[in-house]
């Protein structure tokens, strides 16, 4: 997944009230920048670490740029959870997780039961894979990457839910998009964050719940899912 236009290089001075942080930009001058992450963004959100901003060049916006990447001092994270289904759609397309490869035809937004929707429908002929994406900036101190950093009533219901479709005949899988390069030794579920979601990903597994963890690589350029796979450690 590439960029649309070239992002812009900066210091990070702040973020708060969630989705908000302050930039000064190596041009001059500071911005006010749309965050769109809602997490912690624990080890994300130094002040004083390099950030790239993107410019949606729409002046009626309330915000016109958004923070894209930080740098942590091992590698640009990206920070921008909105972006992590594009990058799952353009891998899966491209064979990056073989698991999920063969399908002929890819929905999005596929709505399941009353009130969710999964980031994907993967189908061929009769054959139903519903498939939900995460994306992943956390490494905890084992130096592994793990979900969530923050507590996440949402994820526990979007694992419910893939497993009632699994119940239900079709496949389920969760995918995480890792979104940093200093946590690849593994994947694990954030349990001192977030103790009932890591105990229900960890029954979920055990019920048959699909769980994938991939590298996705990160640069000035574009975030591009990648054949790594993490060893889940759940």
């Amino acid at each position: 997944m590439k960029f649309t236009h070239p992002l812009l290089p900066g210091t990070l001075l702040r973020r708060y009230k969630r989705f908000l942080a302050d930039v000064r930009l190596d041009s001059g001058g500071e911005l006010t920048v749309h965050c769109a992450n809602p997490g912690a963004m624990l080890g994300c959100a130094e002040p004083g670490w390099r950030v790239m901003v993107s410019d949606s060049l729409n002046p009626a916006r309330r915000l016109r740029h958004t923070l894209e990447l930080v740098h942590n001092g091992a590698g640009w994270i990206g920070v921008n959870p909105v972006l992590a289904n594009a990058v799952a759609e353009e891998g899966i397309r491209a064979g990056m997780v073989p698991e999920l490869a063969g399908y002929d035809r890819m929905d999005r937004e596929v709505r399941h039961g009353e009130s969710t929707r999964f980031d994907f429908l993967l189908s061929r002929g009769g054959e139903r894979c519903f498939v939900e994406v995460k994306s992943v900036t956390l490494v905890g101190t084992d130096g592994l990457s793990a979900f969530p950093d923050a507590v996440t009533s949402r994820g526990v219901k979007h694992i419910r839910e893939l497993l009632s479709a699994r119940a239900a005949g079709d496949r389920a899988v969760l995918l995480f998009v890792v979104q940093r390069r200093d946590g690849l030794k593994g994947f694990r579920a954030a349990g001192e964050i977030d103790p009932l979601y890591a105990q229900t990903l960890r029954d979920a597994n055990a019920q048959g719940l699909e769980v994938h963890a991939h590298w996705a690589e990160t640069g000035l350029d574009g975030i591009d899912l990648t054949s790594l796979k993490l060893p889940l450690c759940l």
